[in-house]
């Protein structure tokens, strides 16, 4: 469903019947009722908000999409136990500065080198622009996030995972923009190929058997 002005009736109307998986767009919103929008739907809500010079864009994620994002989360934290790294996790928290104009919310994202920058954090002060995560994780299942990606890049983030149920994409960002890469530059042993066995496999074996077996996999690597 798209629309080329502002919802007439507010958009947490139209969310309300936004059905799971599906996607609205709106064309010359203002940046307050972008910002007005994300204060109206709170802290904890399930649709994803993106914003760029005046698109809006709500996402309505199926449950097999939280269920993608949730297991990576949780293959990423036995990775960093294993190789004794910290790493903050800030799921899908918004990211959004506007003297850009831009904001977004990606599926989960991951903090490593940069943990100390974000421990402990509330909010982000709106001043100033937001400190990137190391990761940023998108699960393309009902639609597509490389339109995203100029935004990822404005915001400095120097890793992008994409997933669709049939395959991981990883890609590095470079002074060209980004490029695919074969494995994660935040853990070079971590290939998109072997990341997506894993996360096909959850769906088949679940997620305890598999994650079990993706901590004996990391330590068979070390």
């Amino acid at each position: 469903m798209t629309a080329a002005t502002p919802a007439p009736y507010g958009y947490r109307e139209a969310i309300a019947y936004l059905p799971e998986g599906g996607t609205l767009s709106f064309q010359l919103v203002p940046w307050d009722k972008y910002e007005k929008l994300l204060e109206e739907l709170g802290a904890r809500y399930r649709v994803r908000v993106s914003y760029d010079h005046g698109k809006l864009e709500i996402n309505m994620p199926l449950p097999i999409h939280e269920d993608y994002k949730e297991f990576i989360s949780h293959l990423l934290r036995a990775l960093t136990d294993e190789l004794e790294l910290d790493m903050q996790a800030l799921g899908s928290t918004t990211f959004k500065y506007k003297p850009w104009l831009e904001g977004l919310e990606p599926d989960t994202c991951f903090y490593i080198q940069n943990a100390a920058r974000v421990i402990g954090v509330r909010r982000f002060d709106p001043n100033e622009p937001p400190p990137p995560p190391d990761i940023a994780v998108e699960i393309d299942i009902t639609s597509e996030s490389l339109s995203r990606f100029p935004l990822y890049a404005n915001l400095g983030v120097p890793e992008v995972w994409r997933y669709d149920e049939h395959q991981v994409w990883m890609y590095h960002l470079t002074e060209a923009g980004y490029v695919e890469a074969p494995a994660s530059r935040a853990f070079p042993l971590l290939t998109a190929e072997s990341l997506g066995q894993f996360l096909q496999r959850s769906q088949t074996e679940g997620q305890s058997a598999v994650l079990r077996e993706f901590r004996q996999w990391v330590r068979a690597q070390l």
